[in-house]
């Protein structure tokens, strides 16, 4: 039978729990152990369960299930089903509107998908009655149909189309035919697996597949797990067909060092969740909000994960301090709603916008009399713990590292924020707003010498200005020096003197 995995569950007779291996003298005695077994398995339990299809495509979904299958960003995704939409060459539209929360499908699709059910898998696919879905998303209008092909029997096979529109379109039609397809059945499956003398034992879960049903065409994918946080009861891994008294070979033996991590940050597939939970955005407006993230600079994308980046964190602050009641994520929720209510006749836009401007005009009136230092200081205290973090020699965090008598500070110039010393002009020390090695970007704290200019034998200097870190090198015969900044994303920690001297040459 083809491998599987299986967990350590006794060593030297003692039961073993998630956190008893805590050396790794002691990882290695096990697996020592495990090397030198033979093992049996000598217990097979099963439990049958049943797992329905998911509900055809709604927006939110769509840019969900597109980011985690195809790499495509939200805006990606819209841009290519309002191509599928609007249809190709002479085909006409190949899909329905593609901003929708409703899971609805046409009694005429339904018709047509259990057709070629029937067809492509043979009557067992096919369920007795049709399956109908409804959203659960918040403030859903249901307004359209699912997002779903507008003929069903148009394989994505036999459409010749460009690539992103072909793999959109496919995942589409995969998607709405599995949600009217027969339920899978599984066995929830535990083996127990040991050697002779009961000393090592192992366990394997996971689910064994009686009838594939819809996941014969389709199964939806899953965002990433917290490390360390797996589920000995995780419907996604596959067993195979196990018998009691066979024989389990060792065919490979995995160690694995667990730390305790925040939750993972969020990817496009996971913010739009998010933020469908709550009640924020419309299928209209998710891909524009994180395109809107992106085109500001307030995050960077790193591994298809949202990181904040300085003038995020910035903005971020300063509204929450000085007009926290509109960015709290009940007060968008419910504007939402009331936005909806306009749009249906409902309530008078005028109403709306009265009762939003009498409390939001107030709060700008008072922010704009605040003298700047008064927002410096609340910005120094709210983001305190990413731009002056704490010291392992217990110093002062804010002591300035050049004259060691003034304070760093926030602030602002018409390039930005940046740090600087609390005793300018007399002292001219300045970086970005991260501190060195932060979280989230920033740069090396001071400057250095990279090396020398093998053409001039002059040095070559990383400095940081208050504009960010740049590279610096005296020309012969010149009377200033040259500069170069470094470009988005590079690291001053990490910069080599060859790096340096290309960006000198530009």
């Amino acid at each position: 039978s083809p491998p599987f995995t299986a967990r350590l569950v006794k060593h030297a007779g003692k039961r073993v729990q998630r956190l008893d291996i805590i050396s790794e003298a002691m990882a290695t005695a096990a697996r020592d152990a495990i090397n030198a077994g033979t093992f049996t398995i000598n217990s097979v339990e099963k439990k049958p369960v049943k797992r329905a299809p998911s509900p055809p495509f709604m927006t939110s979904t769509l840019q969900q299930e597109a980011s985690r299958k195809l790499g495509f960003t939200a805006q990606r995704t819209m841009q290519a089903a309002q191509k599928l939409y609007e249809g190709v060459d002479d085909q006409g539209g190949l899909i329905t509107y593609m901003r929708t929360d409703g899971l609805f499908v046409s009694p005429e699709g339904i018709a047509q998908a259990r057709e070629v059910i029937g067809q492509r898998f043979g009557p067992a696919y096919v369920p007795e009655q049709p399956r109908y879905y409804k959203t659960k998303a918040k403030n859903a209008q249901e307004a359209h149909e699912a997002i779903r092909p507008t003929n069903m029997a148009r394989a994505p096979e036999t459409l010749r189309l460009d690539s992103d529109l072909q793999r959109l379109y496919e995942l589409i039609w995969k998607r709405t035919i599995a949600s009217q397809m027969e339920s899978a059945k599984l066995d929830r499956t535990t083996v127990e697996i040991e050697e002779p003398t009961g000393q090592t034992a192992l366990r394997a879960t996971g689910q064994v597949v009686a009838f594939d049903g819809f996941m014969a065409v389709y199964e939806e994918g899953r965002d990433e797990k917290q490390k360390g946080a797996e589920d000995d009861e995780d419907d996604t891994t596959r067993l195979p067909s196990l018998k009691e008294g066979s024989t389990a070979k060792v065919e490979a033996i995995r160690t694995d060092q667990h730390f305790t991590e925040p939750p993972p940050r969020f990817s496009e597939a996971t913010l739009v969740k998010k933020l469908e939970e709550l009640g924020i955005g419309r299928p209209s407006t998710y891909a524009s909000i994180l395109t809107t993230l992106r085109d500001r600079e307030y995050v960077r994308m790193d591994k298809n994960r949202f990181y904040p980046e300085d003038k995020g964190r910035l903005v971020t602050a300063f509204l929450e301090q000085f007009f926290r009641k509109w960015v709290e994520y009940d007060f968008t929720a419910a504007l939402e709603t009331r936005l909806d209510e306009v749009s249906a006749g409902e309530l008078n836009w005028k109403v709306l916008l009265r009762d939003f401007w009498t409390d939001f005009h107030a709060a700008t009136s008072a922010a704009g009399e605040l003298r700047t230092t008064a927002i410096l200081d609340a910005l120094n205290e709210s983001l305190g713990a990413h731009i002056f973090p704490q010291k392992e020699d217990g110093s002062d965090p804010r002591e300035c590292p050049l004259c060691h008598q003034g304070q760093l500070s926030l602030k602002t110039s018409r390039f930005g924020a940046f740090v600087g010393c609390s005793r300018y002009p007399d002292c001219k020390y300045t970086r970005p707003v991260a501190a060195p090695d932060a979280e989230g970007g920033g740069a090396d704290g001071g400057d250095r010498t990279l090396g020398n200019d093998p053409a001039t034998g002059q040095p070559v200097e990383l400095k940081i200005g208050r504009f960010g870190p740049y590279v610096e090198t005296m020309p012969l015969d010149a009377d200033k020096p040259k500069r170069s900044s470094l470009p988005k994303g590079w690291s001053p920690a990490s910069l080599e003197l060859e790096q340096a001297l290309r960006l000198l040459a530009l």
